[in-house]
């Protein structure tokens, strides 16, 4: 008897911890993209009191079509209030924001953020950045380590303050980055690792069992801009393989490292790469020229070797795998890129 009397309370108990849960503490959750939504789900599954989800406005794809954030879909498909501010500092978006009288607010994957919006928690705001910070501070995060050859990476969850990135941090997690791994799918690892990260801090600062660190001051911080379009075009005359390698995989498959290739009637057509191995090999070809092209490869002449393409996309046409692209190419010889 006893024991069903001790079963029953703490049956009951929990019950009241799972009530406690969805009323405390009320979350605002900030972010648009694909990234950010695997956080939020992580936070709806479990049941926590998601009080409004703050996105990026719509955008047009064409004349009657609009293109919703993966959060605002996910807002919509849950009945989750949110928001859409085009301004941050809007009066009206700060009065519907205060309504809300969120303890805390989380930020994955999101523009830059006032004060007047992050400053308005009692709890604050932490923010989830994929990279081991200090390193790697900026936009493009996932790009940039592999573009510039790391061997780990990371997330990092800090307390937002007036620097960017450089808020006290609450919690890291390292990963290796595979030798050949793209940026595709090195978000992927990471996506996975974000929800229980974000679950993580958030119980911590709850039970008040977190000390933030401020973050260390180091003289060769590496950041990692917005990538841009004339970021994307290779260099073929640059004198590391691996160099070319790592922009290549870094920028794959998305926006993709480019280059332009001398077509049919004499002109150049742009030329997407998203997946290439390297042969390193002494030769005396010139570079750029596109050498040893069969029905199932494609060589480009480096420096230190050769660039053999796997994916790529020709301007006009869908990507495609080497033996698919090839067979669209009726002209084989004098082919070069630059």
């Amino acid at each position: 008897m006893n024991f069903f009397i001790k079963l029953q309370d703490k049956i009951s108990e929990f019950k009241l911890q799972i009530n406690y849960m969805k009323k405390f503490p009320k979350i605002v959750f900030i972010g648009s993209t694909n990234f950010s939504l695997f956080s939020l789900k992580e936070l709806y599954m479990k049941q926590y009191n998601i009080v409004g989800v703050i996105t990026s406005p719509d955008n047009p794809i064409h004349k009657n079509e609009k293109y919703f954030s993966p959060v605002k879909k996910y807002a919509l498909e849950n009945n989750i209030p949110f928001l859409q501010p085009g301004n941050l500092l809007d009066d009206t978006f700060l009065k519907n924001l205060k309504a809300w009288n969120a303890d805390i607010q989380i930020v994955v994957s999101f523009k830059i953020l006032p004060k007047k919006v992050w400053d308005l928690p009692k709890m604050g705001s932490f923010n989830l950045h994929a990279s081991l910070l200090p390193q790697y501070r900026g936009a493009a995060p996932i790009n940039w380590v592999i573009i510039n050859g790391e061997n780990k990476t990371g997330l990092t969850t800090f307390f937002i303050e007036e620097k960017i990135d450089s808020g006290k941090i609450l919690f890291q997690k390292e990963i290796e980055i595979g030798k050949e791994e793209t940026a595709g799918e090195l978000e992927y690892k990471l996506k996975k690792m974000s929800g229980s990260m974000i679950i993580k801090t958030l119980e911590k600062i709850m039970k008040k069992q977190i000390k933030p660190i401020d973050q260390k001051n180091i003289n060769s911080l590496k950041y990692a801009p917005k990538i841009s379009t004339k970021n994307c075009r290779i260099q073929w005359d640059d004198p590391s393989i691996e160099s070319i390698y790592n922009k290549i995989r870094g920028l794959s498959p998305h926006p993709a490292a480019w280059t332009l290739l001398f077509f049919h009637k004499k002109k150049f057509v742009r030329f997407k790469i998203f997946v290439v191995k390297k042969i390193l090999k002494k030769h005396s070809i010139p570079i750029g020229l596109i050498f040893n092209i069969s029905s199932s490869e494609m060589r480009i002449s480096v420096k230190e070797g050769f660039i053999s393409i796997i994916e790529g996309q020709i301007e006009g046409k869908k990507r495609m795998n080497i033996k698919n692209l090839i067979n669209g190419i009726k002209i084989r010889k004098n082919l070069f890129v630059r």
